[in-house]
């Protein structure tokens, strides 16, 4: 076992174990934190998993967890990982199931409280067009032909459907394309559970929300994002859905038993992997980037019918309804990269498990818009918080990989949500503060309670005052819709 009594502190908000700490450990295990957090991660086994994720074959530098940190699936949940190519090890353990979970911010020039009175209609009408819930269909019904298509071209695909414009592109990570896709690595159940789900946001953590921008941290950047303290966005939370669920589930079938044939041990079976230049692992690489592509597809599908939506709800009330795309990240995924690691140039498989791309100014893989500042890094959080939205950092790429935290983190199980919280009082409470909800269930709206969550100012603090990322500005909720 693994406790916080464990950890050296290297700075502030940095505590390693260190590598002597377990025979099999290959690199430190590095998280970030404060004594609040350091705290909630007595509470689960995420500390354990960091550990375990130190020992891989192949990894370098040091394995990650950041502030949002809780006990996941072989990884922590805001775990990072890189191993090194073309040897080094790929883990399903370190993408998760919904493979590219990730978040889609638009901006708008409208302000606030002009749109709180059309609050109730226009959440009622998103939620008509956007599928929402376990295994709800959407309104894009696919041909097998173009399930193959959104698999291997991703936003690009929806964006010749005319599902928004060109523009969204070059403001969504890797451009909404992982090149390494292939459709014949996805199975036929994969296929035909991800056939009738895209522009769905499905359940669980899942949501879409309109926000007010609040804060202002850094307003030249903010300038750059197109964020505006009083004006209203929209913040688009989800993945690749059943067909990415499955991809995982194909995985880690596979891994677990190739494991074994490499010669490999890991401490925990959740972390079963093989050579990144495997057959096995180039499979899964595969198919997890078309499950990435499908899940860009999928958030582009829905910032477009939420444009749409706005648009015809709006019309005759509002004068500019136009919602341009800040950025996309996702969370979920795992990524080649070149990055120095201990003063050498290295190409790496990065696992982000939970966890946010946070690369800092003039990396290539910017698109112009973002070269000079950073990429955005879209921190979402609980429903009756906020949000946060960060730039990127020379830190972060120095230090984590170009990473950062992705979220809250939870501190509470779906199941304990459900014993200790009542839907109706919830409700009430997040009407008192001004939240219209839609919620498709109450066991939904429950799991999801603020309560339920770390604080965000913390988590953000932290990773802010480590450098890893910077405040731009912060959002709170003002209408959500839950699956």
């Amino acid at each position: 076992m693994v406790s916080i009594r464990d950890l050296v502190r290297v700075d502030e908000h940095v505590y390693e174990v260190p590598v002597g700490f377990r025979e099999d450990m290959r690199v430190p295990a590095r998280l970030y934190a404060d004594e609040y957090i350091l705290e909630q991660a007595e509470g689960d086994r995420s500390l354990e998993q960091l550990v375990n994720v130190a020992t891989l074959p192949g990894v370098v530098g040091r394995a990650l967890a950041m502030p949002d940190m809780h006990q996941g699936y072989g990884f922590p949940i805001g775990g990072v990982a890189a191993t090194a190519l073309p040897d080094g090890m790929i883990s399903p353990g370190g993408v998760g199931y919904d493979i590219n979970c990730g978040v889609r911010l638009l901006s708008s020039a409208i302000e606030a409280e002009a749109l709180r009175p059309h609050l109730p209609r226009l959440l009622a009408a998103i939620d008509a067009r956007v599928g929402t819930g376990v295994g709800a269909s959407g309104s894009v019904r696919l041909k097998e032909a173009e399930l193959r298509e959104v698999l291997e071209d991703g936003a690009e695909w929806a964006i010749r459907r005319g599902y928004g414009v060109r523009e969204d592109l070059a403001h969504t990570e890797e451009g909404g394309r992982l090149t390494a896709a292939e459709a014949d690595a996805v199975s036929a159940r994969a296929q035909e559970r991800g056939r009738n789900q895209l522009g769905t946001l499905g359940a669980g953590n899942h949501f879409l929300e309109i926000d007010e921008v609040t804060e202002i941290y850094d307003e030249a950047t903010a300038q750059a994002f197109g964020l505006v303290r009083g004006r209203a966005c929209v913040w688009i939370h989800c993945g690749s859905r059943g067909l990415g669920h499955q991809v995982c589930t194909d995985a880690v079938r596979v891994m677990q038993q190739a494991t074994a044939k490499y010669g490999i041990r890991v401490p925990d079976r959740e972390l079963a992997g093989v050579p990144f230049e495997s057959p096995e692992g180039q499979q899964y690489f595969r198919a997890m980037s078309a499950a990435a592509n499908y899940a860009w597809a999928n958030r582009q599908v829905i910032a477009h019918l939420v444009r749409e939506t706005f648009a015809e709800v709006l019309a005759g009330r509002i004068a500019n309804t136009h919602l341009p795309m800040v950025y996309d990240v996702c969370h979920n995924i795992a990524k080649v990269e070149n990055h120095e690691v201990d003063g050498r140039a290295m190409r790496v498989c990065v696992h982000r498990k939970g966890a946010t791309r946070a690369f800092g100014p003039g990396r290539p893989e910017l698109s112009e818009a973002f070269r000079h500042t950073g990429h955005p890094v879209l921190i979402p959080g609980d429903m009756g918080t906020g949000s946060y939205v960060l730039v990127g950092t020379e830190a972060a790429m120095a230090e984590t990989f170009g990473s950062s935290c992705h979220g809250a983190g939870r501190v509470m199980s779906r199941s304990a949500a459900r014993r200790a919280v009542r839907a109706d009082q919830l409700r009430a409470e997040l009407e008192s503060q001004r939240i219209v909800i839609q919620a498709g269930s109450r066991a939904g709206l429950v799991e999801e309670a603020p309560q339920a969550y770390k604080d965000l100012d913390r988590v953000v603090n932290v990773v802010h005052e480590a450098g890893i990322a910077r405040r731009v500005a912060r959002t709170r909720p003002m209408g959500v819709i839950k699956g």
